[in-house]
């Protein structure tokens, strides 16, 4: 058995990891689409480090884009085989795929309106990754699981999935595979989720693996706690609203992030706690993410179970409107009303946060909230680390508004979940593989994981394989 790491390693987005079998069965573990504009992942997404249509079968940890942003070009490069996941993944993946393929299809048009404009019949037109088309088609591929269970995939090959608790549907994956008269068991941890956290049931802990794919976002630090996090959100809250009479724009991701946002607002306007203002979530994707929620509540947690005996709309509450349109969505962007506005992208790279920025950035009064990780070389991680001006839209900005950073609000778990996580696999597993982090995070995760006892810790490079004996 070998495994090649095609993506996420030593980076935060665009996972994608191959498991080949001594029998040649390919086995592909998450598609995701690189975020970013680092210099040297310009080409990631459209390229690969293995011939598409050779692969035997796909298995999803979760939704987000950057777990599976590249499948519907895998199936247009020649994949045809089944894409396992679990049924709220797949829900999720049937408007987020629509939604990425119209974003490429955009994309692609207008650098080519721009490059012919520049460059006439000279120009460089680029096509779009894949389209509307290649996502229905991908659609049809897909067969969903339920957790805790194991599924035969191969005559070879079972895999569960177990409740990971970072969005909707997510999961870890465990693989147990017969080859050579003996028997391994693989595991991917995907996203690890945190717990005690709205909304979502706690990761669970995966069953005692030999060899173990874990994520790393966060191995650097430990999160700020659950009730500082919502009085902390709160202040921020009236200090822009009340005291300001200003906008606070939050960018987050419209699956996962927003739905943990607006639920924690209901239950602040349940208390009676929560100020008289406006609050919209201007995203169509968001919109329809969190009809999804609404129709998958095996997924949920027994806090909200509870909540939802006093509120039945633990999304939905009197100054909460939810903007499909356009045109609405550039009025706000006019408005000097105090308000809330949550938009995606997470990271500021793409999306309508992008104009609720343009347009605000330079107002004193106005606060933006940074609710979880952005990719250094994006809009969003420059923003992070402090900077005085900011081209945005061809336009340099003078940076006027607070920034504010809450990283407690982030789906993925911290050092100590990390290995809270995994402890059980203390003593079994042979080689711990970390992916879905910065290298300087990377080796700080390690030397907490070797302090406690994890000795084995790779740090692979992009590309790089390894024989699992």
């Amino acid at each position: 058995m070998k495994i090649q790491f095609c993506g996420a390693a030593r980076a935060v987005t665009g996972s994608c990891h191959l498991l080949t079998l001594d029998n040649g069965y390919k086995i592909l573990l998450d598609c995701g689409l690189y975020q970013g504009r680092d210099k040297e992942m310009k080409d990631f997404n459209e390229n690969w480090y293995f011939k598409p249509g050779e692969i035997d079968c796909l298995i999803l940890s979760h939704a987000h884009i950057d777990h599976t942003g590249r499948v519907p070009k895998l199936v247009k490069d020649g994949f045809d085989g089944c894409i396992h996941s679990t049924h709220a993944t797949r829900s999720l993946c049937s408007i987020m795929l629509l939604d990425s393929a119209f974003i490429q299809e955009r994309d692609a048009e207008w650098h080519n309106k721009r490059q012919l404009k520049r460059k006439g019949k000279d120009a460089v037109l680029r096509e779009p990754l894949y389209s509307e088309e290649d996502v229905k088609k991908t659609m049809g591929l897909f067969e969903g699981h339920s957790y805790d269970h194991w599924i035969m995939i191969h005559r070879d090959i079972d895999v569960m999935f177990k409740d990971a608790g970072h969005i909707l549907g997510s999961s870890s994956v465990t693989l147990r595979v017969r080859e050579n008269g003996a028997e391994k068991i693989f595991g991917f941890t995907g996203d690890i989720g945190r717990p005690d956290r709205p909304i979502l049931r706690d990761p669970k802990p995966m069953p005692e693996v030999d060899y173990l794919i874990c994520e790393s976002t966060y191995g650097h630090k430990e999160h700020e706690g659950k009730p500082a996090e919502a009085n902390r959100f709160l202040e921020i809250i009236k200090k822009t609203c009340v005291e300001k009479k200003g906008k606070l724009i939050i960018p987050a991701f419209s699956v996962g992030r927003t739905q943990e946002i607006v639920y924690m607002l209901d239950k602040m306007e349940t208390a009676g706690v929560l100020p008289h203002i406006p609050v919209y979530v201007d995203s169509p994707l968001a919109v329809n993410a969190t009809t999804i929620f609404g129709s998958h509540p095996e997924c949920y947690d027994n806090e909200l179970h509870k909540y939802m005996l006093v509120d039945d709309n633990p999304f939905g509450f009197n100054n909460l409107t939810y903007v499909r349109d356009v045109e609405i969505s550039k009025s706000l962007n006019a408005t000097d009303e105090a308000c809330i506005i949550i938009s995606s992208s997470g990271m500021m790279n793409a999306g309508r946060v992008r104009h609720h920025l343009f347009n605000s950035i330079d107002q004193k009064k106005n606060t933006l909230l940074i609710v979880g990780y952005c990719s250094p070389d994006t809009t969003g991680g420059i923003l992070r680390r402090g900077v005085e001006k900011l081209r945005i839209f061809g336009e340099e900005k003078i940076v006027r508004m607070d920034i504010e950073i809450m990283d407690s609000f982030s789906a993925h778990a911290d050092r100590i979940e990390i290995l809270e996580f995994i402890k059980n696999q203390q003593g079994r597993v042979r080689k711990i593989f970390l992916v879905h982090g910065e290298i300087e995070r990377q080796e700080s995760l390690r030397t907490y994981m070797f302090d406690r006892g994890f000795r084995k810790v790779e740090i692979p490079e992009l590309g790089e394989a390894f024989e699992l004996k």
